[in-house]
């Protein structure tokens, strides 16, 4: 075999997690009045760090985007994150890579505490040997 491991993200590969990303972004622009045009015009939030694109979309100062990452949290740790679904067919790919001996790996920006939440509700933990999210700050 060419390869003996193999890394997934979570958002976007695993999960279709843009739901509750972009619920808890409105929730966090209504705090601050912030229009919007409309939910796919938030994509953008889905990916890269949540301090940058709010920073970026709101013309935040760090500060201020730092309490907008906190305000999105507000929502997102509790609702949020699981407001999202297992993309079809990831169980049987998994169990297929598992079966001809690789050994898979989780990692991924999300919070390593939100990243095994999900991992857990959508019974994929157990595909994997190695989980690794990101710290909170």
């Amino acid at each position: 075999m060419k390869y003996k491991y193999a890394f997934f993200d979570l958002d976007g590969t695993l999960t279709d997690s843009r739901p509750g990303i972009i619920n808890s972004v409105i929730y966090a622009l209504d705090y601050y009045k912030i229009p919007y045009t409309n939910r796919e015009s938030l994509n953008f939030f889905i990916g890269p760090p949540l301090l940058e694109s709010f920073m970026n979309y709101c013309h935040f100062d760090e500060k201020k985007g730092l309490e907008a990452v906190m305000k999105f949290r507000e929502r997102y740790n509790d609702i949020g994150v699981y407001e999202n679904c297992a993309f079809e067919g990831i169980h049987e790919v998994l169990k297929k890579l598992k079966n001809v001996g690789l050994i898979l790996g989780v990692a991924t920006s999300k919070p390593h505490h939100l990243m095994l939440r999900v991992l857990e509700k959508y019974d994929l933990a157990k595909f994997f040997t190695a989980v690794e999210g990101s710290k909170i700050d």
